[in-house]
C-alpha cells in the first residue's frame, strides 16, 4: 500500500550527510589547489625568472598533491564538531605546514598568504569552535613568524608594514572562523531537525502502511486526474487486482472503473465526503460487483494542488452477510430455549393426533390426520436444524460415531436424492474407496451430501456428468467425499465466506446449508473445503469441487475438532 520512504543514498551512520559532502568538496579543492600550485611553480621555471624554484620545493608540492589525493580517496570524513580528530592532522595540519613553507620561502617571488583561508574554512565548517579558533591562531602566529623573519633579514619600515599585514590577516582569520563556525552550527541544527522530521515521516508512513494493509475495508487512493496511486490488499481483492500487479495508469483504461473515477472527480470538485452504492462490471462476462463507496478528500494544510482522494470500498454482499450473522448471534442466544418450548407442544400435538387417528374411520379424516403427522415431523426437523445452527459447543464424550462403508452409504444417499429430484443422467457416481469404512453418522452424512448436491444442481449445466459424486482415499486415516459440478468459478469474495452462516450469492437462499455441513463435519472430527479443479472421472472439464475429509475406521477417535484439513 503506502510506500515506505527509502533511505537516503548519502546517509551516513553519524547522520551528518551534508557535512560529509562538504568534506568531500574541501578534499577535492585541496587536490585541485595542489595541482594549480604545481603547474604555477613549473611555469615559473619554464619562464626563466631570476629566482627559479628549487627542485625540493617542487618535490614538496608534488608530495602535497599525492597526500591530498590519498586523503580524498581513502578517508571517509571525520565526525563533525570533534575538538580533535587524527584525520584533521592529515588535512589541516599538512595544509598549514606546506602553506607556511611556501609563504616563508616565497619561491619565484610569489605570495601565498591567501592559501591559509582554506584550512581556516575547513576547521570552522567541519570542526569544533575550539579547533576553528586554534587554526586561526596558528595561521596568525605563522604569519607573524614570517614577518619576524623578514625583519631579521631586512630591518626597516618595510618590516613594520609586514607585521601590520600579518596582524590584519590574522584578525581576518579569527573573524572568518567565528562567522563560518556560527553558520556551520546553524546548518547542523537545521539538518538535525530535518532528519528528525524525516524519521518521523518514515515511521508514520510505515504505520500507515501496516494499518491500511490490515484493514478489511478496501482503500483506493486517486490523484486529481482520477489516476490510481495505491490500493491496499482488500481493495485489490474487491477490484480483481493481483497483489503484485501494477495499478492501471488511468481509471478509464480499466473496465468498470469509470464510476469510481466519477466519484473521485465529484469529490475534488465539491470537497465533500460522498457515499454512494454502485455496481461495477469488472468483467464483461461476469456478474456486477455491488460496492458501497465512501470518498474523502485528503490535503495537506496550506498546500495547493496536492490533494488526494481516498475511496473506501465495501462489498455490499459482505455487509449484508455480516448483518445476517449478527442477527444469527442474537437469535442463537434464545433459539435453544425457544426450540425446547416448541418441542413440547409438538410432542403433545403428535400424541393427540396418534390417539385421534385410532378412532377415525373415514378415509378423508385419516388423510387429514396423516397430513398433521407429516407436518409435525417437519416442524420437529426444523427445530433440530435450529438447534444444530445455534449449538456452539458440540456434544463430546457421548456414544462413539457409527462406522459406515463409505461407498455403499454414499451410493444409497445419492440414489435417494436422484429419485427425489430427478436428473439421473446429470449425476454420476465415481466410487474409489472400496472397503473403506469411515466414522460418521449416516443421517448426518446424508444431510451433508444432500446439501452439497442441492448446491451443485443450482449451478451445474445439467448435461450428463455435470454433477459427479466421488469417493477416494487420501491416506490410511483419511477418506475423501467429493461433490463436483461444472459451474462457473466462484468469485474470490464469495469463496472467502462460503461456510459462514447466512452468506449466499443468491437472495433466495438462506445461506445455512454449507454452514450446517461444516458444523456436522466438525462434530464428527471431519473437515470440509472447496477448490477449483478437474472432474473426478477425468477429462479436461474444470469445475467447483466441495470435498469432505472423513476419518477412517483406523483413525483416532474424534475430539470435537476437525482432525484434518486438506489443502486446495
Amino acid at each position: 500500500m503506502a510506500a515506505v520512504l527509502p533511505p537516503s543514498p548519502d546517509a551516513v551512520p553519524d547522520g551528518s550527510s551534508a557535512f560529509v559532502r562538504l568534506w568531500l568538496g574541501f578534499a577535492t579543492a585541496r587536490v585541485a589547489l595542489g595541482g594549480v600550485l604545481l603547474a604555477l611553480l613549473l611555469g615559473v621555471n619554464m619562464l626563466g625568472v631570476r629566482q627559479p624554484v628549487s627542485s625540493w620545493v617542487i618535490a614538496m608540492v608534488v608530495t602535497y598533491v599525492v597526500a591530498a589525493l590519498a586523503v580524498r580517496l581513502l578517508l571517509p570524513g571525520g565526525r563533525r564538531g570533534a575538538a580533535f580528530d587524527p584525520q584533521w592532522v592529515s588535512s589541516i595540519g599538512v595544509d598549514l605546514v606546506v602553506f607556511s613553507a611556501l609563504q616563508l620561502l616565497q619561491p619565484g617571488g610569489l605570495q601565498f598568504g591567501a592559501l591559509f583561508v582554506l584550512p581556516v574554512l575547513m576547521a570552522a565548517v567541519l570542526g569544533s569552535a575550539l579547533l576553528a579558533l586554534g587554526t586561526a591562531a596558528g595561521v596568525a602566529l605563522l604569519l607573524l613568524a614570517e614577518a619576524w623573519v623578514g625583519l631579521l633579514q631586512s630591518p626597516g619600515e618595510a618590516a613594520g608594514s609586514q607585521f601590520l599585514q600579518a596582524g590584519l590577516t590574522g584578525m581576518g582569520c579569527f573573524v572568518l572562523a567565528v562567522l563560518v563556525q556560527q553558520l556551520a552550527e546553524r546548518l547542523a541544527r537545521e539538518e538535525a531537525a530535518a532528519r528528525a522530521s524525516l524519521g518521523a515521516a518514515r515511521l508514520q508512513a510505515l504505520v500507515n502502511q501496516m494499518v491500511m494493509e490490515s484493514l478489511t475495508e478496501g482503500v483506493l487512493v486517486l490523484d486529481g486526474t482520477a489516476r490510481p496511486l495505491a490500493a491496499n490488499p482488500a481493495a485489490r481483492l474487491l477490484l480483481d487486482l493481483g497483489r503484485g500487479n501494477e495499478l492501471p495508469a488511468d481509471s478509464g483504461s480499466r473496465p468498470g472503473w469509470e464510476p469510481l473515477a466519477e466519484v473521485a472527480r465529484l469529490t475534488f470538485a465539491t470537497g465533500r465526503t460522498l457515499l454512494q452504492e454502485m455496481a461495477l462490471a469488472l468483467d464483461a462476462e461476469g456478474p456486477r460487483r455491488r460496492l458501497l463507496v465512501r470518498s474523502r478528500l485528503a490535503s495537506a494544510p496550506g498546500a495547493v494542488g496536492s490533494s488526494l482522494c481516498l475511496l473506501f470500498l465495501q462489498d455490499l454482499r459482505e455487509l449484508e452477510a455480516r448483518l445476517r450473522t449478527e442477527k444469527l448471534a442474537a437469535m442463537g442466544r434464545m433459539s435453544t430455549a425457544v426450540a425446547h418450548e416448541i418441542r413440547n407442544p409438538l410432542a403433545a400435538i403428535s400424541q393427540a393426533n396418534a390417539l385421534l387417528d385410532e378412532d377415525l374411520q373415514d378415509a378423508g379424516q385419516r388423510q387429514l390426520s396423516a397430513l398433521v403427522r407429516q407436518n409435525v415431523q417437519r416442524l420437529s426437523q426444523i427445530v433440530e436444524d435450529i438447534l444444530d445452527v445455534a449449538r456452539v459447543q458440540h456434544a463430546g464424550g457421548g456414544d462413539a460415531p457409527s462406522v459406515l462403508a463409505l461407498d455403499a452409504v454414499v451410493a444409497q444417499h445419492q440414489a435417494d436424492w436422484v429419485a427425489q429430484h430427478g436428473g439421473g443422467d446429470a449425476v454420476r457416481l465415481v466410487p474409489g474407496a472400496a472397503g473403506v469404512q469411515v466414522r460418521f453418522d449416516s443421517l448426518h452424512l446424508r444431510r451433508v451430501l444432500v446439501n452439497l448436491l442441492d448446491n451443485a444442481r443450482r449451478y451445474a449445466s445439467g448435461t450428463p456428468g455435470s454433477i459427479q459424486v466421488a469417493t477416494g482415499v487420501e491416506d490410511e486415516s483419511v477418506a475423501l467425499l467429493t461433490v463436483w459440478s461444472d459451474g462457473a468459478a466462484l468469485e474470490a469474495a464469495v469463496e472467502q465466506h462460503l461456510f459462514e452462516p447466512f452468506f449466499s450469492s443468491e437472495s433466495r437462499s438462506s445461506g445455512l446449508g454449507l454452514f450446517i455441513c461444516r458444523e456436522l463435519c466438525e462434530r464428527h472430527g471431519a473437515s470440509i473445503g472447496y477448490r477449483r479443479g478437474p472432474s473426478p472421472s477425468g477429462g479436461t472439464a474444470v469445475g467447483n469441487a466441495f470435498f469432505v475429509a472423513l476419518r477412517t475406521g483406523r483413525a483416532a477417535p474424534a475430539t470435537g475438532r476437525p482432525f484434518a484439513t486438506i489443502a486446495p
